[in-house]
C-alpha cells in the first residue's frame, strides 16, 4: 500500500487546491487541519465530495506534537501550509504567531529528522522575509510605485536579496524558512522553500488581513466599501493558485534536484498590478464603481513587491503563468456562483479517528 501525502493546512486556500490536484492524479492525501479559519470547512467538504476515501481528514492543530509526528511518519511527502497568516494578527498576539509558525515548523522538522528522514518537505514561506524594501527608490507612474533600479524594474526581487524580517509574522515565517533550509544543510533532509507573493484564485476566503484579491471582489460583489491602507499605489505581482500548485507539485517531483533551495514564487512583472488598477478592473467586471475608502499605512507594508521567479521557472520547468486579468475574472465568476448557491446545504464532514 502506497503511503499518503500529508498536507498541513490542507483545507485552506492553497492547500485545498493542491489536495484536489494530487487526489485527481490518483494520490491518497491526508488533510491535516484545525479548521480555525472561517469557511475552510466548505473546502474540506468539497474535497471529500469530489474524491471520497482518497482524501482522509485529520482534525488537529500543528502544535499537537505527537499527532503531527505520527502523521509525518506514515507519509511519503509533506506540504506544509498550516500557519498564522496575517501581519495584523501577529501584532495582536505574537505568542500565538510564534508557536503556530515557528515552533510547529521546528517540531515538524524534528519529526522528519527522527522518524522519516527520507520524506520530502515543501514549505510555504512568504515575501515578507525581505522586509519592507524601504532602501529601494521608487517613482510613481500611472498610479503605481515602480522601482528606479533597472534590474529590479525588469525582473523583480530575487532570492539574492538580503533577508530582513519585519513584524512578528515576518520574523516567525522567516525563522521557519531558515530552519527548513538549514535542516537540509545540517541533516540532509529533502526540503524546499517557496517565498510566495500574492496568490489568488478559487476557494480563497479572502479577508482584509489576508487574501486581499478575493476580499476586494467579495466586498465589491456585496456592494460594501473597500478600505485601502496607504494610498493604493502599492504594487504586487499576483499569481493564480493553479500556477502555484504547478510549482509545488514540480518541486516534489524534482526534490532531489532542488533540495535545500528557496525560490521566490509570484506572478512576476507581467502580472504586477497596483491596488487601484486592480479595483478599476473589478469595477469593470461587475459593471459599477467600487466604494473606496483610505486609511493609514499598516506596519510592514511594502510599497512594491514583485517576485523574480526566474529561478523557480528554470529549475522546475514551469509553464507560462495565467494573465492576472483572466484569473481575476475567473475568480469573480466563481465567487458569484458561490453566492448564488449559498442556500444549499453543505455535505457532511467526516473526521478521522
Amino acid at each position: 500500500m502506497t503511503a499518503p501525502i500529508l498536507v498541513t493546512g490542507g483545507a485552506g486556500f492553497i492547500g485545498s487546491n493542491l489536495v484536489d490536484r494530487l487526489a485527481a492524479e490518483g494520490h491518497d492525501v491526508t488533510v491535516y487541519d484545525a479548521l480555525a479559519r472561517a469557511g475552510v470547512e466548505r473546502n474540506l467538504a468539497w474535497l471529500q465530495q469530489r474524491h471520497g476515501q482518497r482524501v482522509r481528514f485529520v482534525h488537529a492543530d500543528v502544535r499537537d506534537v505527537a499527532r503531527l509526528a505520527d502523521e509525518v511518519a506514515r507519509s511519503r511527502a509533506v506540504f506544509h501550509f498550516a500557519a498564522q497568516v496575517a501581519v495584523t494578527t501577529s501584532l495582536d498576539d505574537p505568542a500565538d504567531d510564534f508557536s503556530t509558525n515557528l515552533t510547529a515548523t521546528f517540531q515538524l522538522l524534528e519529526a522528519l529528522r527522527t522518524r522519516a528522514p527520507h520524506v520530502p518537505l515543501i514549505f510555504a514561506s512568504t515575501n515578507k522575509v525581505y522586509g519592507d524594501l524601504a532602501d529601494l527608490d521608487f517613482a510613481l507612474e500611472d498610479r503605481a510605485y515602480v522601482p528606479t533600479g533597472a534590474d529590479v524594474r525588469a525582473h523583480g526581487i530575487g532570492e539574492t536579496r538580503a533577508l530582513d524580517f519585519h513584524t512578528p509574522y515576518g520574523v516567525s515565517k522567516g525563522a521557519a524558512d531558515q530552519y527548513v533550509l538549514d535542516y537540509a544543510r545540517s541533516f540532509g533532509l529533502k526540503t524546499c522553500v517557496f517565498r510566495m507573493s500574492c496568490i489568488y484564485g478559487q476557494r480563497q476566503m479572502g479577508t482584509e488581513d489576508q487574501g486581499w484579491v478575493a476580499h476586494f471582489l467579495i466586498r465589491a460583489l456585496d456592494g460594501q466599501p473597500i478600505t485601502l491602507y496607504g494610498d493604493g499605489h502599492q504594487v504586487r505581482d499576483i499569481l493564480d493558485v493553479r500556477d502555484a500548485v504547478n510549482a509545488y507539485v514540480a518541486a516534489w517531483q524534482r526534490i532531489d534536484q532542488v533540495a535545500g533551495r528557496a525560490f521566490n514564487l509570484g506572478g512576476g512583472p507581467a502580472n504586477a498590478v497596483s491596488l487601484r488598477r486592480l479595483l478599476d478592473h473589478i469595477a469593470a467586471l461587475i459593471g459599477r464603481p467600487v466604494d473606496l475608502r483610505l486609511s493609514d499605512w499598516r506596519a510592514g507594508d511594502q510599497r512594491y513587491f514583485v517576485a523574480d521567479a526566474r529561478a523557480a521557472i528554470g529549475a522546475l520547468d514551469l509553464p507560462a503563468r495565467r494573465d492576472w486579468r483572466d484569473g481575476v475574472a475567473a475568480l469573480a465568476d466563481w465567487l458569484q456562483a458561490q453566492r448564488d448557491e449559498s442556500g444549499a446545504s453543505a455535505p457532511r464532514i467526516e473526521v478521522a479517528a
